[in-house]
C-alpha cells in the first residue's frame, strides 16, 4: 500500500511542477481527487485508494522505480561524472525525479543489461558478495576458445593480482576464421563468440579472465543478471520499466546464495 501524503508532495514527486507551482495550480482548480476539484494543496491523500488528477489527467503515484536499460558503449555506469555522459543522462527528466541509480556497473565500452532503480534494499541483495548472483555475458574473443578454456573457467581462473575466481560456465557459440585476411593482426584472424556466466563481479573480471587465458575480449555484452534477462527488442541506449512479473522475479530471487 502506498503511503499517505500531501497532495502537493505527491504531484511534485511525479514531476508536475515545484511545490509553489502546484500550490497555484490547486488554487486555480486544476487538481481533483476522486473527480472533485480540491483547493487545499496540503490535503492528505492515499494514492492507493484515491484518484488524483492534474489538469484532467490521472496521476499514478510511485515511490520506487525499476528500469531496464540496454546500455550503449561510451557512457559510464554512474549517477554523475565530470567528463563522460552517464546512464542517468539517458533517462527522460521525469524518470530521474526519484533518484534511480545503476545496480552495479558495466565498463564504459561494455553494452547490455543494466538495472536502474531507487530500491536500495534490492540493489544491496543483488550486489552483495555473499549472494553470488549469476551474471551472463556474450563476448567476441580473440583466438580459438576451446575445451581447455572451458575446463579452466569451470575450475576457477587466477587473475593478474593472484585472485582465483569462482567456477564459471563458459560456452563456445561459434569460432570464426577471417578468410579474407581483413583482421587487424594475426591474433584476430580467429575469433570466438562465447557465453560466460560468472557469480561475482570483480573489476574488469570477464576481460581479466580471458587475459589470464592468453586471449583478448573484443566486444562484451551482458544479457542477464539473476532472473532478469535483457529485452532483445530494446535498442542500445533505450530503456523501459520492468514489468510487474520481472519485479516479482527479482524480489523473489533476492540473490539467493548458491551452494
Amino acid at each position: 500500500m502506498a503511503e499517505k501524503l500531501r497532495i502537493d508532495k505527491l504531484l511534485a514527486h511525479m514531476g508536475r511542477g515545484t511545490r509553489s507551482e502546484i500550490k497555484k495550480a490547486v488554487k486555480s482548480g486544476k487538481v481533483s481527487v476522486d473527480g472533485k476539484v480540491v483547493k487545499d494543496s496540503g490535503m492528505i491523500v492515499d494514492p492507493s485508494a484515491q484518484a488524483v488528477s492534474f489538469e484532467g489527467e490521472r496521476v499514478s503515484y510511485r515511490n520506487v522505480v525499476y528500469f531496464m536499460l540496454n546500455k550503449p558503449a561510451g557512457v559510464v555506469s554512474a549517477t554523475e561524472d565530470n567528463r563522460d555522459r552517464t546512464v542517468i543522462d539517458l533517462l527522460m527528466p521525469e524518470d530521474t525525479l526519484l533518484g534511480p541509480f545503476p545496480v552495479g556497473r558495466l565498463d564504459k565500452d561494455t553494452v547490455g543489461l543494466l538495472l536502474l532503480t531507487n530500491d536500495g534494499a534490492l540493489a544491496h541483495e543483488l550486489l552483495s558478495p555473499r549472494k553470488h548472483v549469476d551474471k551472463t555475458y556474450e563476448a567476441l574473443v580473440s583466438g580459438n576458445v576451446d575445451g581447455s578454456d572451458i575446463e579452466a573457467f569451470a575450475s576457477g581462473v587466477t587473475l593478474d593480482d593472484g585472485y582465483v575466481t569462482m567456477p564459471s560456465e563458459l560456452v563456445v557459440l561459434e569460432v570464426r576464421h577471417d578468410a579474407d585476411g581483413s583482421a587487424n593482426d594475426e591474433e584476430d584472424a580467429v575469433t570466438s563468440l562465447i557465453r560466460l556466466t560468472i557469480r561475482e563481479g570483480k573489476f574488469h573480471q570477464v576481460k581479466r579472465m580471458f587475459q589470464a587465458a592468453g586471449k583478448r575480449v573484443l566486444t562484451l555484452k551482458r544479457i542477464s543478471m539473476g532472473p532478469l534477462k535483457l529485452d532483445e527488442s530494446l535498442p542500445e541506449g533505450r530503456y523501459r520499466e520492468l514489468t510487474d512479473e520481472e519485479v516479482k522475479l527479482l524480489k523473489a530471487h533476492r540473490g539467493a546464495s548458491r551452494a
